[in-house]
């Protein structure tokens, strides 16, 4: 069944245009998801708004939002009020510039979406603009209003597609200075950073996302199972006990089986075999 598109309208600007279809990238089809039920009943429980000091229920239209002052009053902001505030929406993700592929920090990086054409009649310019991405190495920094908001976007091609990744704002990144504030400068022992550098050096592998798996919703998933089937529940197995170590220690010996199991290789793949 072919996905609904959660956005339709247009990618344009600097001489590019076609009609587009936003898809989300990310699915949560595989997820458990819960209700909270009444445990005596197995009714689902209803979520009611109370006000915080009477505990007497508030209807929807006597719900209004507030800004919290310092000195815990509320400034009350009326629905409406709010609703004017509503960036307007032409409909178009417009392409302002051009960047290299790693101009932009993964840092910013929100929530990725698909991009394809919306018609037909769209799929020529949308491959000719997919395709110039890729043989230039650059990704189109964009904005759009999407779901109620004004968007800065980046996008680039993606196997046969386009994948549009919103972006955080500059306010919503934490910055280094203010997560690791007081830390001391950095010294380092050159022993300790050979060792470390040989040790990647010889554990470089391959990303496969299909190799990691989320261990925690299967274990949820299998749980439901057992109780649907009437089966014992699955026990937790205990996590193995780790033994704290010398970072240096815990080195060499990583760094001394990579260099063994390397050469057992080498050895392996220079052997022939006699014809019989």
């Amino acid at each position: 069944m072919t996905p609904r598109a959660l956005w339709k309208g247009h990618i344009k600007g600097l001489g590019i245009e076609c009609g587009v279809g936003l898809y989300s990238a990310l699915s949560s089809a595989e997820k458990v998801s819960f209700h909270i039920v009444n445990r005596e009943t197995g009714n689902r429980v209803e979520r009611r708004f109370v006000d915080s000091e009477t505990e007497e229920p508030v209807e929807r239209d006597e719900q209004v939002r507030g800004y919290q002052l310092d000195d815990g009053n509320y400034v009350l902001i009326e629905p409406d009020v709010l609703t004017s505030l509503v960036p307007h929406s032409d409909k178009t993700i417009a392409i302002k510039h051009f960047l290299p592929c790693d101009a932009v920090d993964k840092l910013y990086f929100d929530k990725p979406y698909y991009l394809a054409p919306a018609e037909k009649v769209d799929e020529e310019a949308f491959r000719a603009f997919g395709e110039a991405l890729t043989r230039t190495s650059a990704v189109a920094f964009a904005e759009a209003v999407l779901f109620r908001r004004n968007r800065a976007l980046i996008v680039r091609a993606h196997e046969d597609t386009l994948l549009a990744s919103t972006l955080s704002y500059d306010y919503e990144v934490r910055s280094t200075r203010s997560a690791f504030r007081g830390l001391s400068e950095p010294e380092y022992d050159a022993e300790l950073l050979d060792l470390a550098g040989h040790l990647i050096k010889t554990k470089l592998g391959q990303f496969d996302p299909a190799d990691y798996h989320d261990r925690y919703n299967a274990a949820v998933m299998e749980l439901v199972r057992a109780k649907m089937e009437g089966r014992e529940l699955p026990k937790a197995k205990p996590e193995p006990e780790r033994k704290i170590i010398d970072l240096r220690e815990a080195l060499r010996l990583s760094a001394k089986e990579s260099d063994g199991g390397s050469k057992r290789a080498r050895r392996a793949g220079g052997k022939t075999r006699k014809a019989g």
